[in-house]
């Protein structure tokens, strides 16, 4: 068996850490700034000791901005509500519609079917700018204008290509024979697919799952043209920090912890489903 030196095993020790520090860093560096007030934060050159203060988190909390220029309403915990409304309902209506979609297109082969793959894929790609104009006309003759349910409907272009194609590559490697000898067996064809190819296919769905409501709880575009202030997403409304006084770089790093860090600690967590899921994806799309 062959030995690991000392020495090649203190320079990985110190490369893995050099790694951490460089990717790290920055959100260290964050959550310093959302307990500083914006003097500590401009000064040169910066330091990491500091007098640490909750005004920016209270700031959020009461919805009250205090600025040299007066006082501001701000609706963070409702933007933030918004952000988990809008997320987690394109994503469930995405994977009503895009798991038996995914499952069609990896039992079954019929004309055009790669085609009409790829074309829900290109969606994923299209600049944003080029559906805004159509789908607010469409949306205003349909009275969706404004509302919940029209951003979720937009939203879900957002996450129906990438669970349509990460979740297809799982059911392509699940073998048929198990589905047909469960068939075999008296079994109709939607238990089947509850009960055999579903959970099979359960960590590809977990993983698109998550990386389609990351995607749309970062999405901006969408939102900022479509949405009222009252309906606005946390990404949005982060722009109420920026004031005739100046930016408000410490409420905005609150905000950052209090909005993002939730998503990157869920794709931590689930990150072993999440790389599984994707290379799965990346090889059977």
């Amino acid at each position: 068996m062959e030995q690991v030196s000392t020495l090649e095993r203190s320079i990985r020790t110190v490369l893995i850490v050099l790694v951490l520090v460089f990717f790290l860093f920055p959100i260290f560096w964050i959550l310093l700034m959302s307990f500083q007030n914006n003097d500590q934060i401009l000064r040169i050159p910066p330091s990491i000791v500091f007098e640490p203060t909750l005004d920016n988190y209270l700031t959020l909390i009461t919805g009250k901005l205090q600025t040299t220029a007066g006082n501001l309403d701000i609706a963070f915990l409702k933007n933030l509500g918004n952000s988990l409304l809008l997320s987690t309902g394109s994503v469930i209506l995405s994977l009503i519609l895009g798991v038996p979609a995914a499952y069609a297109f990896a039992r079954f082969k019929f004309r055009l079917g790669e085609n009409i793959a790829f074309t829900l894929l290109s969606f994923r790609f299209a600049p944003p700018l080029l559906v805004l104009l159509p789908l607010s006309l469409y949306f205003k003759q349909l009275g969706l204008t404004d509302s919940y349910f029209g951003l979720i409907w937009i939203y879900q272009l957002i996450c129906l290509p990438l669970i349509l194609w990460i979740v297809r590559g799982y059911f392509e490697d699940v073998s048929p024979d198990i589905e047909h000898a469960y068939r075999v067996a008296g079994h109709s064809w939607w238990t089947t697919f509850r009960k055999i190819a579903i959970p099979l296919a359960r960590p590809g769905i977990a993983a698109a799952g998550l990386l389609a409501f990351i995607f749309a709880w970062n999405n901006f575009v969408f939102a900022l043209i479509l949405a009222s202030a009252d309906k606005q997403p946390v990404t949005v409304g982060a722009l109420a920090f920026v004031t005739a006084s100046g930016i408000q770089y410490g409420q905005i790093a609150a905000a950052i912890v209090l909005s993002v860090m939730p998503t990157l600690l869920l794709a931590l967590y689930a990150q072993r489903y999440l790389v599984e899921g994707l290379s799965l994806g990346a090889v059977k799309g």
